[in-house]
Formats: structure tokens, C-alpha cells, sequence
């Protein structure tokens, strides 16, 4: 491939990006990336790039692959599922040959920010943002209340906005609510919805419960705890089956909810929602390790944006997921990859009760586009979307486009009032 650097070109493009150079600060070792026949990369010493290929030896992380099998990851634009360097990319021809796996998680951002630099060109990010706020004070008003989650009393932090039909907003793995600070904003949809995005225990403000030894169990969410919260909640804001919106983790409940509590909800949207979802949990240590960065996750969580998604509205998804409880991602991936499967039971959601409304963002390569599809085709009466330019947190990422989306099925919920 022509467009490769040089070694000598790319180690100097690298020590010139400030993202980078905090990304390999303590390292001692180097990148190697092997394209077909080009060879380019860079050595580390003690987070000092410097020119240079390295061999294999400690510290160095090598990524091996034939020229088609890099060509769509060094696009200005990398195609859906082309975003990640190597996770997404593995069984397509992409190796890690001779690097040792606690220093790939641990510089894992690293890695990915050096691919992005090896593109001819930055990806070409959209630029539109909401307007600045013309008073002083964002809408949304925060308050705790506590919640008897299987007899034990949680403090739970939420916070509201808007008039109307109320609608639960259960945040992604890892995070909390503040992914939906943006729809509290946009008065077509406060005008007619009462907002209540709520931060899941453990999670943002939502503290541990002071009268239990959680510190002595390793944290995994459970799909009975998980479906308690929202229900729990709207029992004590004396809610009026209230629509439910979750994204990733929330939204596979949404689809659980439908299931399990019809009676309890007008209608579900599910974000990136599937009946199931593969992967290997156990091969995901790296997530909560005492040698690796809270970063890491922080990084990888940018790779389930598009590309194109504003670059401001995509660090704000990192920065929220590397202030999280270091085991709180890892625990929630418990619910996600192992505890929740209905696709046996799935069939049996009736949307006579409960509206079901799926969406899958375009360059989500986790809760992608077929598995929402697939839902859809099971859950009789449900609607499904693609959401082009977006990928794993819509509400984030880009607000701006995802209300293009989230408008016209409000509206349809509306209109079942």
C-alpha cells in the first residue's frame, strides 16, 4: 500500500500528536504493523517515541495482516465494523503475533490512536453541534430517591425534565445519565415526554447501599436485579406505565421488560437492542485489571462510534466510561454477553400490550444492525431502524442526528395516548 509511511514518517507524525503521547507515557518497547509486505512503527522508551521498527521482544506489540484486510481500517472513512483495529478484526486476518496480552490492554488506546494516524487523512467528522444554551442553568432538576431492590434500601440518583408522557432513560454499560444530557435540551421532545434518566447502583451518583458488604463480592449485574430498577422507580414516582428507553445494556432490557412487565409500560425502545449477544466474557479481564487504565475501556468505547460522530460528543463517551467504578463495566457485561438470551421467548412479547421499538446504529459492531434485525422479525408488530452515520451510543455520540430518528417514533407513541 503506497500510502503507508514511513517508519521514520510515522514515528514523527506520533510524537507530534498530543493524544498519543499521553497514550504511551511509562511505555518501554514499541509498535510493529506488518501490511502485507510494508512494514512501518515505532520504539518506545519510557513513553519517548523514537524512530525505529522493532522486533519482537518485551514490551512490543506487533499487528500482522495482509493489504485487503487493512485497507478498509486506513480509510479517511472506515466502513461499518472497520473501526476497531483488532478485536473486530481478528478472525478477518488482523494477528497479534509475539505480544505478550497485558501490554496490548494496557496500550490498547495507544494502538488505536496510532491507526487512526496512519490514515491519509482524519476521518471527516460531522460538526454539527446543538445550540449553546441561552441561560445559565441546563433543564434537567437531580434528585435521589430510595428503592428496596430485594430488600436492601438503594440510593438512587435521578434526574428530570420536560412535561407529559414519562419516559425512563436507562443509560449504557459502564456509564450513566448523563449520555442523555442532550435530549433534556430539545423542546420537541420535552414539549410532549417527562425525561427521567436514572444512574443504576453503583453507577454515577448512584452510591452502593451503606447497610450490605458489596466490597466483598466481585459485582455482576443480574437480569431479575436489573428489570427491579425501572419498575421499583416508577412505582415511587407514582408513574403511569411510562414509556422505557435504554441503550446497549438498556437496551436489551427494554426488550426484556416487554417481555417479563407488559403491563408495566405503554412501549419500549430498545438502542442497539438484540435477543442476544455473543462473546466471550472470560476473555475480557483486561476490562478490570489492577495493571490496566480505566483508559483502556475508555478507548475502545470510541470504536463503537461512527467515525463521522462529532469528535467532542465521542470523548465525552470515553471520559464517562473512564470515570466509572473500575468493575462496574466488566459486572454489567455479565447481563449483556451471558445472563440475557429470549431468543426462545421472544415470540411471545405482545405489542398489543406494549409497543416495541428497536433501533440499530449503522457502525455499532457490537448491538449491530442484524441482531436488532432479528428481534424484529421475531417480536411480532415490532418496528425496526438502522440508523445511518451512528453507531453504539445515539443519544451521545451524535444527538443532533439521533433525533432525526427518535422524533417520528415518539410521535407514534404519542398518538397511542
Amino acid at each position: 500500500m503506497d500510502s503507508v509511511p514511513s517508519p521514520e514518517d510515522f514515528a514523527a507524525r506520533c510524537a507530534a500528536d498530543g493524544e498519543m503521547r499521553l497514550a504511551v507515557r511509562h511505555w518501554t518497547g514499541g509498535l510493529r504493523i506488518e501490511i502485507g509486505e510494508r512494514t512501518t512503527g515505532f520504539m518506545v522508551a519510557d513513553g519517548q517515541i523514537m524512530s525505529g521498527v522493532p522486533g519482537p521482544g518485551a514490551g512490543v506489540i506487533t499487528l500482522a495482516g495482509n493489504a485487503d484486510v487493512w485497507a478498509p481500517l486506513l480509510e479517511s472513512v472506515p466502513p461499518p465494523f472497520a473501526t476497531l483495529t483488532v478485536m473486530t478484526n481478528q478472525a478477518q486476518g488482523i494477528s497479534r503475533p509475539d505480544t505478550d496480552p497485558l501490554v496490548w490492554w494496557q496500550y490498547t488506546p495507544a494502538v488505536e490512536r496510532a491507526v487512526e494516524l496512519l490514515r491519509p487523512e482524519p476521518s471527516r467528522r460531522e460538526t454539527t453541534r446543538e445550540p449553546a444554551s441561552a441561560t445559565a442553568h441546563d433543564s434537567p432538576v437531580g434528585r435521589y430517591v430510595h428503592l428496596d431492590l430485594g430488600g436492601v434500601d438503594y440510593r438512587v440518583y435521578y434526574e428530570e425534565a420536560g412535561d407529559g408522557i414519562p419516559l425512563l432513560l436507562q443509560h449504557t454499560a459502564g456509564s450513566h445519565s448523563v449520555q442523555y444530557r442532550h435530549l433534556f435540551e430539545n423542546p420537541a421532545i420535552t414539549e410532549h415526554f417527562r425525561l427521567i434518566a436514572y444512574d443504576l447502583p453503583f453507577h454515577g451518583k448512584s452510591i452502593p447501599p451503606v447497610d450490605t458488604p458489596w466490597w466483598q463480592d466481585e459485582y455482576r449485574l443480574q437480569g431479575e436485579f436489573l428489570r427491579s430498577v425501572p419498575t421499583a422507580l416508577a412505582d415511587a414516582l407514582d408513574l403511569d406505565r411510562p414509556v422505557f428507553m435504554g441503550c446497549s445494556v438498556g437496551g436489551l432490557l427494554a426488550l426484556d421488560l416487554a417481555l417479563h412487565h407488559p403491563d408495566r409500560f405503554r412501549a419500549v425502545i430498545s438502542l442497539e437492542g438484540a435477543l442476544t449477544v455473543s462473546g466471550d466474557w472470560e476473555a475480557l479481564d483486561g476490562y478490570w485489571h489492577p495493571q490496566v487504565s480505566n483508559t483502556t475501556k475508555a478507548r475502545i468505547m470510541e470504536s463503537l462510534c461512527a467515525p463521522t460522530s462529532p469528535e467532542c460528543y465521542v470523548k465525552e463517551v470515553s471520559f464517562a466510561y473512564s470515570a466509572g467504578w473500575p468493575p462496574v463495566f466488566l459486572g454489567d457485561l455479565w447481563y449483556y454477553l451471558v445472563d440475557h438470551d429470549i431468543t426462545d421467548r421472544a415470540h411471545e412479547i405482545d405489542t398489543s400490550q406494549v409497543a416495541v421499538h428497536i433501533l440499530n446504529g449503522e457502525y455499532d459492531w457490537s448491538g449491530h444492525a442484524k441482531a436488532g434485525l432479528q428481534a424484529h422479525q421475531t417480536i411480532a408488530g415490532s418496528t425496526h431502524t438502522v440508523m445511518a452515520g451512528i453507531g453504539h451510543f445515539p443519544m451521545q455520540e451524535n444527538p443532533v442526528r439521533f433525533s432525526e430518528y427518535l422524533l417520528p417514533v415518539l410521535d407514534e407513541i404519542r398518538a397511542l395516548v
